[in-house]
């Protein structure tokens, strides 16, 4: 059995809703079909920022990005964070911007953002089929032939917004990938992004898990800085985790998969040169009263970090097991006098404090992860339309393509953007009038 439609979107999130109300808008007389494999529709989004559906950020720039710079700058400035604020508006969903420029909605619930853009739908006559999960793309005469098991689904063009692997749970399992290779495409290698690092269970974790506070994080690949910066980290049972490290990730997650030497490190005191922090130790040393080293740092950091940290510092080993006689150890260092540290003995704390070397030994996998880095590369879609460079009517967008945003509403600004600019360009190449019924 064969159903016809003008314009067929492949994956219901949000690159794809996006892309369905932007094409219905602008022509209102041509047939939409939305095909999901998921049962329900817009799992992402529910679970994004904690629920709450961080849409965007109050500011958007290419540099937010790890793409062709000349490339996202062209995509982004059709349709930026400007735009797509008026465009929640329209839809009813108000927003309001945090102090670190994320913008939630004002119901602080995820839900009222997919239910503004599954109602959008429903008032603009796009068809959104669940359980749909394609299982071919061919194209010929001009045409393209979408298979199913029981039935296959022919359309004039076809906007693929089948996600990445990120959250597989959702549906995102990079099968869309496939398809983009069978027509054409080549697809980049593909690693998790915005993941939480895991540490070796010998090191000082555990005993942390729960304090959060601002770090550095530095990562050198064949002993070169590639990254390098600062942000909220957060101490779990596992290793480590908050923005900073779900920023930083994807050096570490991309080198090590490309068995590369990858390395990293962590500053407490990230606003600091080490030199700036040994000069604050030696003036502290120099002032009168009998402040202790573990004293002192817990005026800066929290108490439990300050202890676990002089504990590293007074190791040899920094990663070496938990010794029987380990709190001695402990106690003996931090309750250690600033005026009696010796030189040597400050040159390893200032080392543990701003260049602490984390024994990273893997990630938490795609059922973490946020995004994907890698895909099909952006050199091989126009970005004036979205539409393949391979494929004439072969539109991509979202997180299939390779391009990966920061944390902070930067990939659903990406999802937004490409989506308008796919909708708006496939509707002006539908042919006139629409041939097709479109009935499910």
């Amino acid at each position: 059995m064969s159903i016809h439609f003008d314009i067929a979107i492949i994956g219901a999130g949000a690159a794809g809703l996006a892309a369905g109300i932007f094409v219905a808008e602008a022509r209102t007389n041509c047939t939409i079909v939305l095909l999901d494999g998921a049962g329900t529709i817009g799992s992402k989004i529910l679970v994004s920022g904690g629920s709450r559906c961080n849409v965007t950020n109050a500011m958007v720039q290419p540099s937010d990005f790890h793409a062709p710079a000349r490339l996202v700058s062209r995509i982004l400035r059709r349709f930026d964070e400007h735009a797509t604020r008026q465009w929640f508006e329209s839809l009813g969903v108000e927003l309001k911007e945090e102090p670190t420029g994320k913008l939630f909605p004002t119901t602080n619930k995820a839900r009222t953002v997919l239910n503004a853009l599954l109602g959008r739908c429903k008032e603009l006559g796009v068809q959104i089929l669940t359980h749909h999960r394609v299982q071919s793309i061919t194209h010929t005469n001009d045409q393209f032939f979408i298979q199913f098991p029981e039935k296959q689904i022919i359309a004039q063009q076809v906007i693929m917004a089948t996600g990445g692997q990120s959250l597989p749970k959702s549906g995102s399992d990079g099968q869309g990938w496939s398809m983009a290779k069978s027509l054409g495409h080549s697809v980049s290698p593909t690693y998790p992004a915005l993941v939480p690092l895991v540490l070796a269970n010998n090191f000082i974790h555990a005993g942390l898990s729960g304090i959060s506070y601002d770090a550095a994080i530095i990562t050198r690949v064949n002993r070169k800085i590639v990254d390098h910066r600062v942000g909220s980290l957060l101490w779990t049972h596992f290793g480590i985790s908050g923005p900073v490290v779900l920023d930083a990730s994807r050096f570490w997650v991309m080198a090590n998969g490309q068995k590369e030497d990858v390395r990293v490190s962590l500053s407490s005191f990230p606003n600091k040169t080490g030199e700036d922090v040994d000069l604050w130790l030696a003036q502290a040393s120099r002032q009168s009263g009998r402040k202790t080293v573990g004293s002192l740092l817990a005026q800066e950091l929290p108490a439990r970090l300050a202890e676990a940290l002089c504990r590293l510092s007074d190791q040899k080993e920094k990663v070496e097991p938990r010794k029987e006689n380990e709190k001695t150890v402990t106690e003996n260092f931090a309750s250690t006098p600033l005026n009696q540290l010796s030189q040597s003995k400050r040159k390893d704390l200032v080392h543990t404090l701003t260049d602490l070397s984390l024994p990273v030994i893997g990630h938490r996998g795609w059922n973490f992860a946020e995004v994907t880095a890698g895909g099909v590369p952006l050199h091989e879609i126009n970005p004036q339309t979205m539409m393949s460079r391979k494929m004439p009517g072969l539109y991509m967008i979202g997180e299939m393509l390779d391009c990966d945003g920061r944390i902070g509403g930067f990939n659903f600004q990406w999802a937004w953007a490409t989506g308008f600019i796919a909708g708006q360009s496939a509707s002006k190449m539908l042919k006139v009038p629409s041939i097709f019924p479109g009935q499910a």
